[in-house]
Parts: C-alpha cells; sequence; structure tokens
C-alpha cells in the first residue's frame, strides 16, 4: 500500500493572532479576565500574600460557635457528645491559627482545655451518690452552655430576617392637606394659667371688702359668655371677665369657659407664642 494512500488529513491552520487578535495558543481558552481582557498566562511577577489561602478562625464567632458547628457537621447528639472525636477535630482547627495569631486563638485555647478536662474527667470513676440519684455528667455544663447559645444564635437570624427599616424598607411620608382653613394654634396651658392670673391680680385691686353671700350659677354664667360672644369674631381672653365683680364671679366664669370649652362650643387660640389670648365661637353660621 502506498504511503500517499495512509497519510493523515491535514488540519486546518489556525488564524493568526493578528487576525483575531489573541495570541498564539492551542485553544484560545483565557484563564481568567483581568480588567475585561482575556488573561491565557499567569503573569509572572504575581505576588500572592502566604496568609492569602489561609483559614481564619473569624468565620466563627467565638469558640462556642465553632464547637456547635463540629458537633452538628457530624450529626452527633448535642446531649451525649463524644469528647474524643469533638476535641480532635476542635484542635485541628484552631491548630491551624495557633502559631500565626495567638491573641485570637487564645479563647479557643481556652475551650480546648475544658474540653481535655471534661474528657479526663469522664475517664475517672464517677463519684459515690445517694442511692437512686444519678451519678453527675461532667458534660452538662458544657451541653447546657450549648443549647443557650444555639437558642440565642436562631433567635438572632430570625430577627435578622425581619424587615429592617433602612435596610429592607424605607419609611414613606406622605403630607395630605385635610383642610384648606386656616388652623390657629392650640393655647399653651402655661399662657392660660398667666392670663388668669392676670385677671386675679386686677380684680384684688379694685375689690371692697363686703360680707355677703350670693348664690352663682356655672350654667348662668355660660350663657353670659355665649352671649358675649354671639356676633363677634374673636373677642380678647380679659374681655369676658369684669374685675369690678369681685373674685367668686371671676372664678365663676373661668369654669364656665372651661365647661364650655370641655363642651367643643368655644375655641381659646393665639396667633402665636406668648400672644394675646382670644376666645371665639366654635360655630360661626356663614
Amino acid at each position: 500500500m502506498d504511503s500517499s494512500d495512509t497519510a493523515l488529513p491535514e488540519l486546518p491552520q489556525q488564524p493568526a493572532a493578528e487576525a483575531n487578535g489573541l495570541p498564539e495558543v492551542v485553544d484560545q481558552v483565557a484563564l481568567a479576565r483581568l480588567y475585561g481582557e482575556p488573561l491565557f498566562a499567569l503573569p509572572q511577577d504575581l505576588y500572592i500574600p502566604p496568609d492569602a489561602l489561609e483559614v481564619f478562625l473569624e468565620a466563627f464567632e467565638g469558640p462556642l460557635d465553632l464547637l456547635l458547628y463540629l458537633i452538628r457537621k457530624q450529626n452527633f447528639n448535642i446531649l451525649d457528645i463524644p469528647m474524643a472525636a469533638v476535641t480532635r477535630q476542635y484542635l485541628q482547627y484552631v491548630e491551624e491559627i495557633r502559631e500565626r495569631n495567638l491573641e485570637l486563638a487564645a479563647e479557643y485555647l481556652l475551650m480546648a482545655a475544658m474540653l481535655i478536662e471534661i474528657k479526663s474527667r469522664m475517664l475517672l470513676p464517677p463519684k459515690k451518690v445517694a442511692e437512686g440519684e444519678e451519678p453527675e455528667d461532667p458534660r452538662a455544663e458544657l451541653v447546657r452552655r450549648l443549647l443557650e447559645y444555639e437558642q440565642m444564635k436562631a433567635a438572632a437570624f430570625h430577627l435578622n430576617e425581619m424587615p429592617q427599616i433602612g435596610r429592607d424598607v424605607l419609611r414613606a411620608q406622605v403630607f395630605i392637606e385635610q383642610s384648606l382653613q386656616p388652623r390657629f394654634p392650640d393655647v399653651n396651658v402655661a399662657d392660660l394659667q398667666e392670663a388668669w392670673r392676670d385677671i386675679l391680680r386686677r380684680a384684688t385691686l379694685v375689690q371692697h371688702h363686703k360680707i355677703t353671700r350670693e348664690e352663682l350659677s356655672v350654667r348662668e354664667h355660660m350663657s353670659l359668655v355665649l352671649k358675649k360672644l354671639q356676633g363677634r369674631r374673636f373677642v380678647e381672653f380679659e374681655q369676658l371677665f369684669d374685675p369690678s365683680k369681685g373674685v367668686p364671679v371671676l372664678i365663676v366664669t373661668f369654669i364656665a369657659m372651661l365647661e364650655l370649652a370641655k363642651e367643643t362650643l368655644i375655641e381659646l387660640t393665639q396667633a402665636e407664642a406668648y400672644a394675646p389670648i382670644y376666645v371665639r365661637l366654635a360655630y360661626q353660621p356663614a
């Protein structure tokens, strides 16, 4: 057979690098992309820090978190912990960091010492107890701490899953104009007390010494106040009192005004803080 008959067919030539803008490689598959450009070979001057690929214990929130992770990973019964296996795996994790970050590993080493102590106590004969009582399990305190930590961790997870303002939702603020009528500011209690004291001070200036017994009706003075406000838009607070009639009449008039305000028949208002107080009927006919 002629050798020309057994010759393999020629493979199609790869397109030139200048034609497609790629380097001369066999399959033109990039190892990575750097700033959007394909990277076909690792750079020779690439510096990788020695601690870049290390396993750090910062991934765990503490010794209890690491210990609970090992127990759950191996499906161990938390009420019957195999101390030898758990302690061996725990020490393997701690050994990864002990030589490089002793400050971080200190609290983990304390837990390791506790695990070794519990294991050694389990190897000793149990202490004698009274008849009918069970001997104390050296693992009881550790189990209690693990169960409490697991409950707190689950509660923290559920709280974190709840929507939070600023993280998941934003508070919507909508201002709706309820009425086009002007609303005067409410009268401060201190301003009302000061106005009443001023009325009393003025009444004492014109007070005469009289010994009389007079029956005063709050309802009657309520009607008198309403009559004074009829047909008037605003009446100054002081104009509703007559100091010449004496303090008892002033007190009854003031009580009548409070009752009218309580029943929303009159309104006490002022233009601004420390301004004069005005009284008007709550209902003004058109």
